[in-house]
């Protein structure tokens, strides 16, 4: 039993979780006002404050920015849910994926803009990596699987919306105000996003708990991968690697975060309580295990990304980081 197309009148009364177009944030927002008589001030002022961003936190916020610019793949990766081939069509989750895409588009819009006038990054190699990321296309592993598909999204909007929160500290932590209203204002879209995704996904775990229990457990037997896992600027073979790493280095998303957002999950869905037999309670047991595995893998890992050399990046004209 798919009950994913039976969710429409629950789609729509989660569509509150899109902002009104008109109380929404814009990009011009937080970047400097170009037609003020006082543009080159305001442009002196927000780019010395990125000159304090340590080389690593740059890394990061590279890395988020292709992610977040690689939009394109992941709605046409959602499409197939809303069976709406004409692209304008009225019911709920058509709407929804609209909103969500046009919500998520302002957050590369901004993050790119932002790094563009920072002038601390090599902006065509970050282009050429987000070309290169949106031309390979995406993937969960589990297109034929709408349940999985959508675990996989509830996942990353919560992990999504750690990173920014976190990055938005450190760049506090070193002045940047700008950057860290930024990364704050990104964050907040993302935990709507995050709710939205979260509930749909606990609809089908009280209506087909068995089958949401097992796409449950594909999804994290997979491991869970940023969705710019596939991200290449034709430098660095390792790039995602090395910028994941970095990641985790600076503390912006570690496998303690990993952990956390399973743990928060399996408690949201009630994984540990669901009625469930054969394949799927296994898949249960399976799935109650995993915060404590990752947990006791996160020193370790953290060991081994603090011992991992400095790497070249093409994103910051080859400096290392």
């Amino acid at each position: 039993m798919n009950v994913i197309a039976n969710l429409q009148e629950f789609v729509g009364e989660n569509l509150t979780l899109l902002a009104e177009v008109k109380q929404a944030w814009q990009p011009t927002d937080f970047l400097p006002d170009f037609s003020a008589a006082d543009w080159r001030e305001q442009l002196e002022a927000f780019r010395s404050a990125a000159d304090e961003l340590p080389d690593d936190l740059l890394v990061v916020l590279v890395g988020n920015t292709i992610t977040e610019e690689a939009l394109p793949n992941y709605a046409v990766s959602l499409a197939r849910l809303v069976n709406d081939p004409s692209g304008v069509g009225e019911t709920p989750w058509a709407h929804w994926l609209r909103g969500w895409t046009a919500e998520e588009n302002r957050h590369g819009d901004l993050l790119n803009t932002y790094l563009r006038i920072s002038g601390r990054v090599d902006m065509r190699s970050i282009e050429r990596t987000i070309h290169n990321l949106i031309r390979s296309g995406f993937t969960t592993g589990h297109h034929d699987n709408d349940y999985a598909g959508l675990i996989y999204t509830a996942f990353q909007e919560r992990a999504t919306r750690i990173t920014h929160a976190n990055v938005a500290k450190l760049a506090e932590c070193r002045g940047d105000e700008n950057l860290s209203k930024i990364c704050r204002k990104i964050a907040i879209d993302e935990t709507r996003h995050e709710a939205f995704y979260t509930r749909v996904i606990g609809e089908v775990m009280k209506n087909d708990p068995e089958e949401g229990v097992l796409a449950y457990r594909s999804i994290l037997k997979g491991l869970v991968s940023m969705p710019g896992r596939s991200m290449r600027d034709d430098v660095d073979p390792g790039l995602f690697g090395h910028y994941a790493a970095i990641t985790q280095r600076t503390g912006v998303y570690t496998t303690l975060d990993y952990a956390g957002i399973i743990r928060h999950l399996n408690r949201v869905w009630d994984i540990p309580n669901l009625s469930v037999s054969g394949k799927a309670a296994k898949a249960q047991e399976y799935l109650c295990k995993q915060p404590e595995r990752y947990e006791l893998l996160a020193s370790e890992i953290a060991a081994m990304a603090e011992s991992r050399p400095t790497t070249s990046f093409s994103w910051l004209h080859g400096r290392k980081a």
